[in-house]
């Protein structure tokens, strides 16, 4: 007989609570099967019916038997069972220490929450990310609530939106599950989160320690601004609201002659000496009070007194606090001293030329000496005329190579992101300097041309090829004065210097364009005996016959009322450069004029081979046809000059190309496109608050169906960029190159 189950034992489990049942069943059945089997033996004795009394017994100890068999069978079916469950129960155990003791051995923080977005188990790493709340997080606490604690209790802090806003921006990234998040924690350190869905509908998060990735990056963006900075030639300094010193490049110590980490730190009077402070004083309190400010300053060294250029750029807040300012110190002495000797030649030439033509007067009786003054006088200028084109031509030079580092720091700065102000001066900036590049560079040819530097590249070339690049380039110009320009079409094989005959229609073009209020201008070509003579006629003012050789010299342009004013009147120096060119091709320039009917500038070239010679490499990459041959490309911007130099260069690649300045305006334009665009380019900012691919979108719906579009944009934040991709647009950042545009066109219309 097997033993009650002890009921000391603790928290019997099911299987043995119903082992112990059965148990105690079965202790009663024998108890009853001995009791029968007794009252059986003492019926015998007492009443003689030994026999029934036999049989009965017989017939209970048969069912005590069968159910002592049930039970006992179900009593080893039971006890397998328990066998089986704590086996099993041993393995989930064993199982769910080895995957907590995995999770724990990971490098990264670890949270696992269900479907009701509830915590099921993390690891030590995830709770060392949030010290302040490690106690209060536990297994069934939900996200949000983590989240609500962590802005409460510090251990985040909200840098651009309040602790709402930032919760409820958070909860969004963990319920979204797609994607990776980078985070700053209130001590300093960066976490980057990745969160993904599990398959029953709970989310699993991976938290990353990138601290000193993040410090690794930002000191090597710290160096590779020190080492810009350093290879510029000018003073570069950065000082903090508190007028102190926060940066400063080589050339910046090398002047004070002190060492960088001694001058970072110090005040702009320590430094710089009471006397000097004050004279700068007035400049400081502009650029504190938010105005770009520039000045000249003077200084006296071993070689003598330097000149320098002060620009002071301040650094504004996201709010319009001023922080500070930049400064940019350029040495300009070689400039200045270049300009005076100038003048001084200048004087000095009309001093000489005033002084012979008195002479002439008192001498008018000696024609023969007259004549011979006059030679030697001609002479001279000359002389004077060689040694200011060499002279432009070391200046030019030397004027270019601090001009191209300072453009080479424009273009680092752009590359960056800024605030708004800051992108304005950049821009401006860089316009700037372009617009000094420009006049340098026609300097810097014309004492090319005059010193025999450029030599003639003559080649056997298709007339038309040039004439149809001209056509390209100063279309979009010639539609925005509202003039008509024409280029005849023409079959001839000449045989020069396909680049310098170039800069000869160029200029001669643009004149025609600059001079022309009204009407038209016309390119054509005339068989003649020697060639053929390509002429540009405009419908101008036209030119004084005393003036008609004046025009070919340097900054010489005539003066008018129906003249061009401002920048627009050019530099004086486009037909100076054409007579240069036409001298050194021995082309011959003509050029004839009417007052109030307008000019006729020409150019004669030899013929060359009629058999059609191989395209020339600076024209081998337009002539095949490409897929952007006819295509109809839709540009929308506010600004008329991106508007215009697009159309310009798309049409120059064979596009049809319609522009506008909002999506209104692209709706008129689209019967002129004939029919609707294959790609849309829009910049993403647009007037009144308007956006690109809001416009984009309202073209679409138009159409009812998709548009191969891009947008161009400067700014460079993370919103923008997941946006434009978000509703499927490629995107193009500024400044666009013409190569990288053209590759993404053809893109989207393949």
């Amino acid at each position: 007989m097997s033993a009650l189950p002890d009921p000391a034992n603790d928290l019997p489990t099911p299987e043995q609570e119903r082992i112990a049942l059965l148990e105690r069943e079965n202790w009663k059945l024998k108890r009853i099967n001995k009791a029968l089997m007794d009252r059986v033996e003492r019926s015998m004795d007492y009443h003689g019916s030994a026999f029934s009394l036999f049989q009965t017994a017989i017939v209970l100890e048969s069912r005590v038997r069968e159910r002592t068999q049930q039970l006992e069978e179900t009593l080893r079916e039971l006890e397998a069972s328990n066998s089986e469950l704590a086996r099993a129960k041993e393995t989930a155990e064993t199982a769910q220490t080895r995957l907590a003791e995995a999770i724990e051995s990971v490098n990264e923080g670890f949270a696992l929450f269900d479907a009701d977005d509830r915590l099921v188990l993390c690891n030590k790493t995830y709770l060392s990310l949030w010290p302040a709340i490690a106690d209060l997080i536990r297994p069934g606490i939900s996200f949000g609530e983590i989240a609500q604690m962590a802005v409460s209790r510090g251990s985040v802090v909200p840098e651009t939106a309040g602790p709402d806003r930032w919760v409820r921006e958070r909860v969004a990234q963990h319920v979204g599950a797609d994607g990776t998040h980078v985070h700053t924690l209130a001590d300093g350190r960066w976490i980057q989160i990745n969160e993904r869905r599990t398959r029953d509908g709970g989310i699993v998060g991976i938290y990353t320690d990138i601290t000193d990735v993040k410090e690794r990056d930002a000191r090597d963006g710290q160096e590779r601004i020190r080492l810009i900075t350093d290879a510029m030639p000018a003073l570069i300094a950065y000082v903090d609201a508190e007028e102190t010193y926060r940066f400063v490049n080589r050339r910046y110590g090398e002047m004070f002659r002190r060492p960088r980490h001694e001058i970072v730190g110090s005040t702009m009077r320590e430094l710089l000496g009471d006397d000097e402070y004050r004279r700068r004083r007035p400049h400081i309190g502009t650029v504190m009070a938010g105005q770009e400010t520039q000045f000249d300053l003077e200084f006296d060294t071993r070689s003598g007194k330097r000149y320098s250029q002060a620009t002071y750029v301040p650094h504004f807040a996201s709010d319009g606090a001023v922080l500070g300012f930049f400064s940019l110190i350029q040495d300009v002495t070689e400039r200045r001293r270049a300009a005076e000797d100038l003048r001084e030649a200048n004087e000095g030439l009309e001093r000489r030329v005033a002084e012979r033509t008195a002479a002439l007067k008192q001498e008018i009786t000696e024609r023969q000496q007259i004549e011979e003054k006059l030679r030697e006088a001609k002479t001279a200028a000359e002389q004077a005329n060689l040694s200011k084109t060499k002279f432009l031509a070391a200046a030019s030079h030397d004027l270019l190579q601090p001009l191209n580092a300072a453009r080479l720091f424009v273009s680092a700065l752009t590359e960056g992101e800024h605030e708004a102000g800051t992108r304005m001066l950049v821009e401006k900036t860089d316009a700037a300097l372009l617009s000094v590049e420009d006049l340098l560079e026609a300097l810097l040819d014309i004492s090319k041309l005059d010193a025999g530097v450029v030599q003639p590249q003559l080649d056997d070339f298709p007339l038309a090829m040039l004439l149809t690049s001209m056509q390209a380039e100063y279309a979009p110009v010639a539609k925005e004065r509202g003039l008509d320009l024409r280029v005849l079409p023409c079959k001839a094989i000449v045989h020069t210097d396909m680049r310098l005959l170039r800069r000869i229609l160029q200029n001669f073009v643009s004149n025609a364009l600059r001079y022309t209020r009204t009407g038209r201008v016309l390119v054509g070509c005339r068989r003649v005996a020697d060639g053929v003579r390509i002429e540009v006629l405009d419908t101008g003012p036209g030119i004084p016959a005393d003036k008609l050789d004046e025009v070919f010299e340097e900054f010489r342009r005539l003066e008018g009322a129906d003249r061009p004013a401002g920048r627009d009147r050019g530099m004086g120096l486009g037909l100076a450069i054409v007579q240069r060119a036409g001298r050194m091709l021995n082309t011959p320039i003509g050029l004839r004029s009417r007052i109030g009917k307008g000019s006729a500038f020409t150019v004669t070239v030899p013929l060359g081979s009629q058999k059609r010679p191989a395209l020339p490499s600076a024209m081998r990459s337009t002539a095949p046809a490409s897929p952007l041959t006819g295509a109809r490309i839709l540009v929308i911007d506010n600004e008329q000059a991106i508007l215009d130099g697009m159309g310009a260069l798309l049409r120059g690649w064979g596009c049809q190309v319609q522009v506008a300045p909002c999506a209104e305006s692209a709706m008129d334009a689209l019967p002129a496109l004939g029919g609707w665009p294959d790609v849309i380019i829009a910049d993403y900012h647009l007037e009144n608050g308007a956006v690109g691919v809001d416009a984009i979108a309202r073209i679409i719906q138009a159409r009812g169906h998709d548009i191969p579009a891009m947008v161009i944009t400067a700014n460079r934040t993370a919103d923008i960029h997941e946006r434009v991709q978000r509703d499927g647009y490629a995107l193009l950042t500024k400044p666009v190159k013409p190569a990288q545009l053209r590759a993404l066109v053809t893109q989207l219309i393949g």
